[in-house]
């Protein structure tokens, strides 16, 4: 059955009607795949791109951003713009931006991996050596909403993994700069910003253009055109993931605010109207107050309207039996964003085997972990949680194995790789290796 008239419509549902299983299916399922026409308009601009560099990146965002630039140089902000950008902000903007960046930087500090060898009893060294990319490039979105808080996220790993170059591309709609964007490059440390989007910059950071410096890896969302292009150019250059619409699954054991749990809702279903937003608890009377916050705080909205239409198509209220109920629904939905809104969430922790982030407690709303908390906001969605992580500052280094072996190393080495050589029939293997065998 359906929320009260009026309301949202959320869907509610109990794992323990006969087919809860299909129609939950149904509420997670999310065919990110682009259609043919897509991938076909993907390609052309790929190739184009590819094929004649600034001139085709040119004629496509002057298409599809309303411009009508003739040089990239009208598509290229100096680093004084993006200074000027930062001080050029009121004053509490430009506090609060300071002090995500300053926290963001902090907890990415501690991911940093270290090279690290040992030495066996023979002699034999054996280690791990880690290192930079040596350019990466950040897709930041543009259009119906700007992101700053995407660019910390994003830039400000790759500086701390010790990226040479960070280069930054942001779509600018009938030329509309947001300050917020330039000012959060500035501070991330980016060192060359594009005003250009689509699958046209994906293109251009991947294959390189006189301009634009090819870039080893993307990172960043974007459109279905721009997850579209990241999946084609893979291979070429590295990407982060292809994110689906935002998500959070909130599991409430009755003793949370409901306006607070709403709102939480509300929070991931503003994004757009794609964006799914779930609530699980096996207290029904805090299922029903949270019901009547939606009905009631809804009409509050400014994103009303995109927030209806999100909670109608893909939200959902879900009455389960029991703790350990909700524990499987976590591990089956994988979430993007997990709220474990609970008296004593550590206590949950062991059995959760998939989840993007993990916001625990009553008072840690996942709005805190979009902007400021620290952890990174760029997440696997759409159940990728399953195998996937948080980017990271090791999105943005690789790793080399060292191997060096004494003379007796050698030896013992290559005793054991001769017999295995030969059994693959590669004997040019077993030769190299039994050259170096003390005789």
């Amino acid at each position: 059955m359906n929320a009260t008239a009026g309301a949202a419509e959320v869907t509610r549902l109990a794992t323990g009607e006969a087919d809860f299983d299909r129609r939950l299916d149904a509420l997670l399922d999310w065919d990110g795949v682009s259609d043919q026409a897509v991938q076909a308009r993907v390609n052309e601009i790929l190739e184009a791109v590819k094929t004649r560099g600034d001139a085709a990146v040119i004629e496509a965002t002057n298409r599809f951003d309303r411009l009508s630039v003739t040089t990239m140089q009208e598509l290229t902000l100096a680093p004084a713009r993006l200074e000027q950008a930062f001080y050029g902000l009121p004053d509490e903007q430009r506090e609060a931006l300071s002090a995500a960046a300053e926290r963001v930087r902090r907890y990415h500090q501690h991911q940093k991996p270290e090279s690290w060898q040992y030495n066996e009893a023979d002699g034999t060294v054996l280690g791990q050596q880690v290192m930079p990319l040596d350019r990466a490039g950040i897709y930041v979105p543009g259009g119906k909403a700007a992101y700053p808080s995407s660019v910390l996220m994003n830039a400000i790993p790759a500086h701390v993994a010790g990226v040479r170059e960070i280069v930054m591309v942001v779509p600018t709609p009938d030329g509309v700069l947001n300050e917020l964007v330039l000012a959060a490059a500035y501070l991330a440390g980016v060192d060359y910003v594009f005003t250009i989007g689509g699958a046209q910059a994906v293109a251009a950071l991947a294959y390189g253009t006189d301009t634009v410096p090819r870039v080893d890896k993307i990172v960043g969302p974007g459109n279905i055109y721009v997850a579209t292009a990241k999946r084609a150019v893979f291979g070429q250059v590295g990407i982060d993931m292809i994110a689906g619409p935002s998500e959070i699954l909130i599991v409430a054991d009755g003793g949370t605010d409901p306006d607070w749990l709403a709102m939480d809702l509300f929070s991931q279903a503003e994004h757009d109207e794609d964006a799914q937003a779930i609530m699980v608890s096996w207290d029904k009377a805090q299922l029903d107050a949270v019901a009547a916050s939606i009905e009631r705080l809804l009409p509050t909205l400014d994103r009303e309207d995109i927030v209806r239409t999100s909670l109608g198509n893909r939200g959902a209220l879900i009455h389960c039996a029991s703790e350990a109920e909700a524990v499987a629904l976590i591990n089956r939905i994988a979430p993007e964003h997990l709220e474990l809104s609970v008296a004593d969430p550590e206590r949950w922790l062991p059995e959760v085997r998939h989840a993007g982030a993990i916001f625990m407690g009553r008072y840690t709303a996942e709005a805190l972990g979009d902007y400021c908390a620290g952890p990174n906001h760029v997440l696997p969605t759409s159940g990728t949680a399953r195998f996937s992580s948080p980017l990271g500052v090791y999105d943005f280094q690789k790793r080399s194995s060292l191997i060096n072996c004494s003379a007796d190393g050698a030896s013992t080495l290559g005793e054991i790789a001769a017999v295995l050589a030969r059994g693959e029939s590669l004997t040019a293997h077993a030769r190299s290796a039994e050259y170096r065998l003390k005789r």
